[in-house]
């Protein structure tokens, strides 16, 4: 006889382990719509861990508070341990189906429904059901259960979750026929994970405490190698842990936690305009794939970019592209001070590390703007903080300026400079009638106008030179810088402080217009994206009107 195992021997044994147990706590209680039931789901590794005997404990402890538990399927499997637990249950008869000239026994839906206990035991989630069922899987069974307000533990393998049956198969070499979709886990009210050390699995098989078929034995001692063991109990260990870190992120969200708890490494990258941002992404995506950690691509919308220049823009758009190549989560925050919408955003994701590069500012708009880097660092608190320099980070990220932007830049400050002798003249003719102070109220609606049209700077220069006119040729000593005056030196004081605030605040307005017009394309054009998906006749006319409106 040939002893040779074969890939279509796995297959068949797959088919009859029992699933995997593992544990995914998500908002015990939960309740959908009125009176839809709650599913708690045993997750293990491999069969035998222990998940129905778990399953079982977990509903006699139940039973013992006054809850009304029955078993609608169980399978024993012939342990006397297992089969000692389910004499303390009620089990609620199965049905008989005739499949060709075969009776098979199948749980009664329609029984456990009339039944209709508070808690209700099916075994095995990710079993096909006989031909003639009312449903071709059982995880539809439950879903009909908790539909009906039923509560229901159940089982499973790792094996059989859909998006994890590529890497199972490449672990085992086994392609895993029944399967269930992750939307069946992510509904589970709770999930706990059943686990048992690989050394005791295998000697639990070795004892004869794991059924199996005599015609699956050397598949299944194939299957059962310590090496196969190892690498499902991570996989199952991993997607446990990560429905753990969703619910976390919930809860903090619900009770408004904005303090971060270091239960687990995330990584969090800002980046901007500059050519360093390339730099910084590929540092990032390193570190995490080494730690193997969720991490966040970050870039903030602020006043300092509405007037990005078309290069600068094209080289955001590119690390925006990188980062989501490298599988990042990129996301765009508004906000006029960046570094407290990088840490606002990384307390309420509970990122444990922040990296960015050098400052890009010069020491003259560290002294009037303030350094990003700087802010950061002070306002951490327990996130680090990681510094990445090198000879990119040295240069700066502000090209020269090309001629044309000179020019442009030259036009506005003429533009200035005569709007503010303009208004100085009309104050001159009317001097009879006005003095110093109304003059310099006056000059305040060129200085304003510069801002809200041409920019912050070109108000500041307007009030500059305002204030230089009005104590040239309308304070004593006249055709004279000095002050014989010291009450129109605080009147100058308070007028640069207006200008400038006045100055400040039509910067934001006119950020804050410019995003709104932006966010107004998105929606409209998402909105249009949507009607003519609906319109499509056919996939053809789907596929056209798709490639025309993604660019949008």
């Amino acid at each position: 006889m040939n002893e040779s195992i074969n890939n279509q021997d796995l297959k068949d044994l797959l088919k009859q382990i029992e699933p995997l147990s593992v544990d995914t706590s998500n908002n015990e209680g939960k309740e959908v719509a009125g009176k839809r039931g709650n599913l708690k789901i045993f997750l293990g590794y491999c069969a035998g861990v222990g998940k129905t005997y778990r399953m079982l404990q977990e509903a006699i402890v139940s039973k013992s508070n006054n809850i009304d538990v029955a078993i609608g399927l169980v399978e024993t499997h012939g342990r006397k341990e297992t089969e000692a637990l389910v004499g303390n249950l009620e089990i609620i008869p199965r049905k008989t189906i005739q499949y060709g000239k075969i009776a098979v026994t199948e749980m009664d839906l329609d029984a456990i429904i009339a039944r209709h206990p508070k808690l209700v035991l099916v075994d095995e989630l990710a079993h096909t059901n006989i031909p003639g069922s009312r449903h071709s899987k059982r995880y539809q069974d439950v879903e009909e259960l908790l539909h009906e307000g039923i509560d229901v533990y159940s089982t499973l393998n790792i094996q059989h979750v859909q998006s994890l049956t590529d890497i199972v198969q490449q672990i085992t070499t086994v392609k895993v026929e029944e399967i269930i979709p992750d939307r069946i886990l992510q509904i589970a009210n709770e999930m706990e994970l059943v686990d048992l050390p690989p050394e005791k699995l295998q000697q639990r098989l070795a004892e004869g405490k794991v059924y199996i078929p005599e015609k699956a034995r050397q598949a299944i001692e194939k299957f059962f190698k310590k090496g196969n063991l190892l690498a499902l109990r991570e996989l199952a260990l991993k997607y446990t842990a990560k429905r753990v870190d969703i619910d976390l992120l919930s809860y903090r969200e619900q009770e408004e936690i904005s303090s971060v708890w270091p239960v687990e490494s995330k990584l969090l990258v800002s980046i901007g305009a500059a050519k360093v941002a390339e730099k910084l992404l590929l540092i990032t995506h390193r570190m995490a794939t080494d730690l193997e950690v969720e991490w966040y691509a970050v870039h903030v919308e602020s006043p300092q970019q509405v007037r990005l220049s078309d290069k600068d823009r094209t080289q955001l758009h590119r690390n925006l592209r990188l980062a989501e190549e490298l599988g990042a989560k990129v996301v765009t925050l508004s906000g006029a001070v960046i570094a407290d919408e990088i840490l606002r955003f990384a307390k309420q994701k509970n990122v444990t590390l922040i990296i960015t590069g050098l400052s890009h500012r010069s020491r003259f708009e560290i002294f009037f703007k303030g350094s990003i880097l700087n802010r950061l660092v002070k306002n951490s608190g327990p996130i680090n903080v990681l510094v990445v320099g090198g000879e990119e980070a040295q240069v700066k990220a502000r090209q020269p300026v090309p001629q044309s932007a000179f020019k442009k830049n030259s036009i506005y400050y003429l533009y200035s400079f005569l709007a503010i002798v303009v208004t100085a003249a009309i104050c001159w003719l009317f001097t009879p009638y006005l003095n110093p102070t109304d003059d310099l109220t006056i000059m305040l609606l060129p200085v304003v106008a510069a801002g809200i049209l041409w920019g912050s700077k070109f108000s500041v220069f307007s009030a500059l030179f305002a204030v230089a006119l009005i104590d040239f040729f309308f304070i004593p000593p006249y055709y004279s810088l000095a002050i014989s005056n010291l009450k129109y030196l605080g009147s100058f004081i308070i007028f640069l402080v207006i200008s400038f605030s006045l100055s400040a605040l039509s910067k934001v307005i006119r950020f804050q217009a410019k995003s709104a017009r932006y966010r107004e394309r998105f929606i409209s054009a998402l909105f249009s994206f949507g009607h003519e998906m609906m319109i499509a006749e056919n996939v053809d006319d789907l596929l056209t009107r798709a490639v025309r409106n993604i660019s949008e």
